[in-house]
């Protein structure tokens, strides 16, 4: 990974979403957390006060917009504001979760694109660059007219797996769905491994049904095989549980879960927890508490990624290499 130049001229703040993340980052880098003081008043009202001089600095910001979404993105507005005013150089925002990213086109007749929202509001903000993990959809960088750096954590959750004793040779990933196929074919080239798409178009003829019914056609061969579910999101787990019973139907040795983002919203620890996944493996875009960190859940840092990404960045160096499958271990938090 680059060195930092010139670290003196750099600032990092996080703000509430992800603190333990940040403090990786913070380590990998090198680079302390600057101070700034977030208060909450009682009615809800944001203040934010930044402790030191940011005045002519490179500034980088770490918030994920998970729950509670509103009052981060609220947190990460006031807070791009408060350094603009304060004179930063340039505003540099990591958002390892991008809140509001499923709402990216018109499913329906009257419906917003919350996606593109979210967009004009940080532009209108005045950041002047964007760090993102794995957006739900990788257009939504087509919605921002600044730099945005979309990196992917496939790369991450395919090594820990190439580092397994996982037989790779008796191995197949799996797209939940139709749409999850892109996703899941990148995975494979990863691992050397075929892939299978779960067939679900009989459970969505109305476009954006939510349904909990278990899909029941699975396109390809997954019989004696450890089955891996590949996703960008697990949000509930209806999804993950419905593809883990209907494999296992279908003669899987194994199913494992792969997510980049634990949303981990309405009782989907407990739906994980008592499925047939063996592990579900995510990232620590979101930070979780306590309460949801299950035996079966094995979380991966994307630290390193980010730390790579801000140090190529901040020298002006090609972000290729991050790309390719690193060492990885999981978190021990």
């Amino acid at each position: 990974m680059s060195k930092i130049e010139n670290a003196e001229n750099v600032r990092l703040f996080a703000l509430n979403s992800n603190q333990p993340l940040a403090r990786r980052l913070s380590e990998k880098l090198g680079l302390p957390l600057s101070d700034a003081t977030i208060t909450h008043f009682a009615d809800g009202e944001i203040s934010i006060t930044i402790n030191e001089s940011v005045r002519g600095r490179e500034v980088y910001v770490l918030q994920s917009v998970s729950q509670p979404v509103n009052t981060n993105l609220m947190e990460l507005l006031i807070m791009v504001d408060a350094l603009r005013r304060a004179s930063a150089a340039k505003i540099n925002v990591i958002m390892p979760y991008y809140g509001y990213a499923r709402q990216d086109r018109k499913a329906r007749s009257r419906e917003p694109i919350t996606a593109k929202l979210i967009a004009n509001l940080l532009e209108m903000d005045q950041i002047d660059r964007l760090i993102a993990i794995d957006f739900h959809a990788p257009q939504l960088q087509g919605f921002f007219d600044i730099p945005v750096d979309h990196l992917q954590a496939a790369p991450i959750l395919a090594s820990y797996f190439a580092q397994s004793d996982l037989d790779l040779e008796n191995t197949v990933i799996v797209a939940p769905d139709h749409a999850g196929v892109t996703l899941a074919r990148r995975f494979a080239e990863f691992l050397g491994t075929p892939i299978a798409i779960i067939d679900n178009r009989n459970l969505e003829q109305q476009r954006g049904a939510k349904t909990t019914e278990t899909p029941t056609s699975i396109i390809g061969d997954v019989a004696n095989k450890t089955a891996l579910v590949v996703d960008d999101i697990v949000d509930t787990g209806v999804r993950v549980a419905n593809s883990a019973e209907l494999l296992k139907s279908c003669g899987a040795k194994e199913v494992y879960g792969v997510a980049t983002h634990a949303v981990l919203s309405k009782g989907a620890v407990e739906r994980i927890q008592n499925s047939a996944v063996k592990n579900m493996v995510v990232t620590d875009t979101i930070d979780l508490p306590a309460e949801k960190r299950i035996d079966k859940l094995v979380r991966l840092s994307i630290a390193d990624l980010l730390a790579g990404a801000v140090a190529s960045i901040h020298n002006h160096e090609s972000i290729h290499y991050l790309y390719n499958m690193p060492e990885v271990k999981p978190v021990e938090d």
